[in-house]
């Protein structure tokens, strides 16, 4: 039987983007002792929350949970925000475009010029991965990680200690990605991978890639039933470990942020294992990692956070529009593995 001092709310919430968001939210959201059941509907952008409420108005309790996942970008409201779409929306496109355009002509001027090889033929160079991890810092890997890192340092800071967690967090993730990284590459080097196996698997890094650009743009709400992500009960375990308070649990929570649902994460551990090798496979998600890393320190040593920020929507618009520029490039690369097309980038 259902406890009658139960009740529930839905809350819009503005900067909930993603499937990682809503397992962000969840996670907080639930540890709170009178909430009971928690579910974050990314596709309306809606966090449903039933507890104990004591009373407090639905209003109150938006204003609590802004104030509690605000610093990760997250605001709760009761009624749905105005101003956040339609022209608004679209008229983020008029800066984000020419900004990814211009990109796209430097990108290929660079790799035509020979200053830097981010495109291969047949396969993604250390180069293309590195951007792809920058990129992913600024947008799944920010709601998700920022918001681990974000968590673990409300934890330690109590206790005046800032700046041993962080390098700890940082060197567990760096060292772990390569680790893990070259395990998958091990383990991929154990099949021979035919051409068209390889294809395949460049078409489902393509796709991955394509809908998380999509998402970024946050047109097409479709696209976000069909985002990748770990199964939810790894996750919420992997988020919890931030939790702990222990002289050891940042390194632990930088190790475990390879299990996050971060779909960038998952796209370059699928490519990694066609790397062919432990070695290659390891500095490959390094070079994700390292990629990463610019932000996620910013994250972990100030308030940075482009979320807050107004111009928040420009900048992921411009960051989906890159995302799917490579999730094209990929796809072209793929079909020229099979001799379908011609390489792209035959300089």
């Amino acid at each position: 039987m259902t406890n009658q001092k139960f009740k529930t709310y839905s809350f819009y919430v503005e900067g909930m983007h993603c499937k990682s968001c809503g397992l962000v939210i969840e996670q907080e959201l639930s540890d709170l002792s009178y909430v009971e059941f928690v579910h974050a509907d990314t596709n309306k952008h809606i966090v449903t929350v039933t507890g104990d409420f004591e009373g407090v108005p639905q209003e109150e309790l938006a204003k609590d949970f802004s104030v509690l996942l605000v610093e990760q970008g997250y605001t709760f409201s009761v009624e749905k925000p105005r101003g956040k779409s339609g022209a608004r929306n679209l008229s983020d496109f008029k800066v984000a475009i020419p900004i990814a355009i211009g990109f796209a002509l430097l990108f290929v001027l660079l790799q035509k010029i020979g200053i830097v090889n981010l495109v291969d033929a047949s396969k993604m160079t250390y180069g293309t991965v590195f951007v792809i991890g920058i990129i992913a810092s600024l947008s799944t890997c920010m709601a998700v990680v920022g918001g681990l890192v974000l968590s673990m340092s409300a934890t330690f800071a109590k206790e005046g200690d800032r700046v041993r967690p962080q390098l700890l967090f940082h060197i567990g993730r760096i060292v772990s990605f390569f680790i893990l990284g070259g395990v998958i590459g091990a383990v991929g080097s154990a099949f021979t991978l035919s051409t068209f196996a390889s294809f395949a698997l460049g078409l489902i890094i393509a796709i991955v890639m394509l809908l998380l650009g999509l998402n970024l743009l946050d047109v097409f709400q479709f696209t976000k039933r069909f985002q990748p992500a770990m199964p939810k009960f790894i996750s919420k375990h992997a988020l919890g470990v931030s939790k702990w308070n222990n002289a050891l649990t940042p390194l632990l929570v930088g190790i475990v942020t390879f299990f996050l649902p971060c779909g960038f994460t998952q796209s370059m551990q699928i490519y990694t294992l066609s790397t062919g090798g432990f070695f290659t496979g390891g500095l490959t998600m390094l070079s994700f990692a390292l990629g990463t890393l610019p932000v996620l320190a910013l994250i972990s040593f100030s308030s940075f956070s482009i979320k807050n920020s107004s111009k928040s929507g420009i900048f992921f618009k411009t960051a989906g529009l890159i995302v799917i520029m490579f999730a094209i490039f990929n796809l072209l690369n793929s079909l020229a593995v099979i001799g379908f097309l011609p390489p792209i980038f035959n300089f």
